[in-house]
């Protein structure tokens, strides 16, 4: 009967979890490149040395890759033009590194709420490709000051109250 029970449990978490993609799928990414390309500006202009500290890194193309999210994201972390774009999880993307978890996950890793090397031990985070690259950026985020989701939720300018009642929504889901 527990068995049944953890059973059932994992399954109402895994369809929580992956309600995001599922629910989303549908919809076009179009009106999301606008909002992104608003975060990667924001997000520069209030850490203009964010993306020097990457050294020979700073041209890779690292492919996030929220596992809970219909889409896959490119982040060209280049100083004079960096960019983060939203792709259809099955187009054939060139990527130098690859960070998978799900959205949440990820989002916590980058303002500091989780360990990003426990997130790898215990395979809530995979990665692939060019490590190196992957440690390089890691450390680039973890030299800012405050912290990069406020950042990204500022960014969002008059749609931040909307992105931060939104990451509320989705950090209350997570505890299911």
């Amino acid at each position: 009967m527990i068995q049944q029970m953890n059973k059932f449990s994992m399954y109402n978490h895994e369809k929580i979890r992956m309600f995001p993609r599922k629910f989303l799928t549908p919809l076009p990414l179009a009106p999301l490149q606008p909002l992104l390309k608003r975060i990667m500006v924001g997000v520069t202009d209030m850490n203009p040395n964010l993306f020097n500290r990457l050294g020979s890194h700073k041209n890779k193309r690292f492919l996030i890759d929220p596992t809970n999210m219909p889409f896959v994201m490119i982040l060209c972390p280049d100083p004079e033009a960096p960019s983060l774009r939203a792709y259809k999880r099955q187009e054939k993307l060139e990527w130098d590194a690859r960070i998978s978890g799900t959205f949440l996950k990820l989002l916590n890793m980058i303002d500091g709420r989780l360990d990003g090397d426990a997130l790898f031990f215990t395979r809530d985070l995979m990665l692939e490709g060019d490590t190196e690259a992957i440690v390089t950026l890691r450390n680039a985020m973890d030299d800012v000051e405050g912290n990069i989701t406020d950042d990204i939720v500022k960014a969002c300018g008059i749609l931040s109250p909307i992105a931060q009642h939104a990451l509320n929504i989705l950090r209350k889901l997570s505890t299911y």
